[in-house]
């Protein structure tokens, strides 16, 4: 009899830990490789009632079987919805957001607290940042605003934490959101102009769709502060990847702290930088690998999220997170 539950890929598989003590009734869990290169590999795939995995193409066997397919995380342009069956569920899960906002804050904070610096020069014996005078003093947080281009799980996660800093806070977003303790102004995207020059942190996490490519350009970098420093949580291409270099290199703005990129490692390619363009010869911008919302509370709460679906599945109950719903045809 073959697993009811695949994880297909390596990124699938961290989630398979202990999977079963979640779910009632499901037997055996297979943990399949990115490469399905045996039969027995496809054959266990094509069988399978549940597959947790982040991507699903023509070169992968049809799963006639199958009753859900959940993306072990929120994005899902890899998955081609339309040729699963009609009777699967699609699901994502979100769970990066606290992860994310910590790093969105510890990015922040080691540019106004310079513990690390202050550290590094007394064990030399320079005393630097010692209070007392003027040339030796460095910044807080408190006062300072923060622009969320998008107002979606890491928005609000990340607006909770600045309040609690004191800041300001401003959104960009789809729709307008409503002033309200956690927001202090809001802008739709068609007044990206006017919302650019407000913060002095600006943190993009949204998805990346056609509306969003290049939502920041050379026109949203030539009006932003001079110190404006800019993250990336959400997709590579949402910041146009020739305007990012140009503001950074020619101090257009005060720096970026980008996690996702615009050029990713392959198993022919291990190893290589994340851009055609050398960001990495850069002095003020902190590169990090796409590695923000990856973190061992993420992965505890994605995996309840995926076993609560696999258990709403097997109970006939309504699925949360539902990307679609089972596709009903007259």
């Amino acid at each position: 009899m073959s697993p009811r539950i695949v994880f297909h890929g390596e990124n699938a598989a961290c989630f398979s830990e202990n999977f079963t003590s979640h779910v009632a009734g499901v037997g055996e869990v297979a943990v399949l490789p990115d490469v399905l290169s045996t039969e027995t590999e496809r054959r266990i795939y094509a069988e399978a009632e549940f597959i947790v995995g982040v991507k699903f193409d023509a070169s992968l066997p049809t799963p006639k079987k199958l009753s859900l397919f959940h993306v072990p995380g929120a994005g899902y342009d890899a998955v081609d919805l339309s040729l699963l069956p009609d009777k699967t569920v699609v699901c994502n899960c979100f769970g990066h957001d606290p992860a994310i906002a910590e790093y969105v804050f510890a990015a922040m904070l080691s540019r106004h607290v310079p513990i690390q610096a202050a550290d590094r020069k007394l064990r030399a014996g320079e005393w630097a940042y010692w209070s007392g005078a003027l040339d030796r003093v460095h910044g807080e947080m408190s006062g300072k605003t923060v622009g969320l281009v998008g107002f979606g799980h890491i928005g609000k996660a990340i607006a909770r934490r600045a309040k609690a800093f004191d800041m300001g806070v401003t959104v960009a977003n789809r729709s307008r959101v409503e002033a309200s303790d956690l927001v202090d102004r809001s802008f739709s995207l068609d007044e990206l102009v006017q919302f650019w020059p407000t913060a002095d942190f600006i943190v993009v996490s949204v998805p990346l769709t056609p509306s969003t490519r290049s939502i920041v350009d050379s026109a949203a970098f030539a009006v932003m502060k001079p110190d404006a420093v800019i993250f990336n949580v959400g997709r590579g291409p949402t910041i146009d990847e020739q305007a990012l270099f140009d503001a950074l290199r020619d101090k257009r703005i005060g720096g970026a702290v980008i996690d996702t990129w615009y050029d990713y490692p392959s198993a022919n390619a291990p190893m290589k930088h994340p851009s055609s363009l050398p960001f990495h010869q850069l002095d003020n911008i902190v590169m990090t690998p796409h590695m923000s919302g990856w973190t061992n509370g993420t992965i505890r709460r994605r995996q309840r999220t995926i076993a609560d679906n696999v258990n709403l599945r097997l109970e006939g109950g309504r699925c949360i997170n539902v990307v679609r719903d089972e596709v009903r045809r007259s």
